[in-house]
């Protein structure tokens, strides 16, 4: 399965837009119940008028809550925001530490924010359980355990260390395009012979296709040996869908 995933996705990245840990750090917390594209949307502006920790630390909160509002829950993001700069100032002189232990002290990062942060931003390796990670994992018979800090060692014990970052990636590209939470595409994933929870989602290959989603729906349908069996119109058409978030 995961010479599968790195064929299937040898690109995968994070897809929040970023230069510097703490922009990555912003858009990481701005990213809970958002999707990337929203949170890519707004960062560029806010990015602009928040460059460093200290105009974090200073912002007018009415402005920011305004400039992240269509990220959802923008007030509480405003109070993490306004509360990692001044702790970054206070703790670290404005830049974000490159620790474990230093992050998840921080307003607004938990360990999975952490391990995204350290994983992307300083190539710590990092497994980055979210939603999409758990679930797969879950359904590929990994581990059976719920809590996220769990399924995070359960599975650095299975994995090399140093892939730890880029199977993070590349389970979360998985979850985003074919395997999805209410209706996993199954008849058009390549994991489908090695898969235990295979038939949760519909077997048919066209009727499968049509769940594939995002740009890589071409070369997926082509691992999962049924793009010919796939018409052109129904590829065209979920390559230009967005992901699911």
């Amino acid at each position: 399965m995961l010479r599968a995933l790195d064929e299937a996705y040898p690109d995968a990245h994070c897809e929040l837009d970023f230069n510097t840990p703490l922009e990555l750090a912003v858009a990481t917390i701005l990213s809970a119940q958002c999707t990337d594209k929203r949170v890519n949307e707004v960062t560029p502006a806010l990015f602009r008028r928040y460059p460093t920790a200290a105009a974090y630390a200073g912002a007018e909160r009415t402005e920011l809550e305004e400039m992240i509002r269509s990220t959802g829950f923008y007030r509480n993001k405003a109070a993490s925001l306004m509360g990692l700069g001044a702790a970054l100032v206070d703790k670290y002189g404005g830049e974000v530490p490159g620790k474990l232990d230093q992050l998840v002290k921080l307003p607004g990062i938990g360990r999975k924010t952490a391990n995204v942060i350290l994983g992307n931003a300083f190539d710590v390796p990092g497994i980055t359980v979210d939603t999409h990670f758990g679930r797969l994992v879950r359904r590929w018979g990994w581990t059976d355990l719920e809590d996220a800090v769990k399924v995070e060692h359960a599975i650095g014990e299975l994995i090399p260390r140093k892939e730890w970052t880029m199977l993070s990636h590349r389970v979360i590209f998985h979850g985003r395009r074919v395997c999805h939470s209410r209706k996993p595409a199954c008849g058009a994933c390549l994991l489908a012979k090695d898969c235990p929870s295979y038939g949760d989602g519909p077997t048919d290959h066209v009727e499968a296709a049509k769940l594939v989603r995002g740009p890589e729906t071409p070369r997926l349908l082509e691992l999962a040996g049924i793009v010919d069996e796939v018409p052109d119109k129904t590829i065209e058409s979920q390559a230009a869908k967005e992901p699911v978030a």
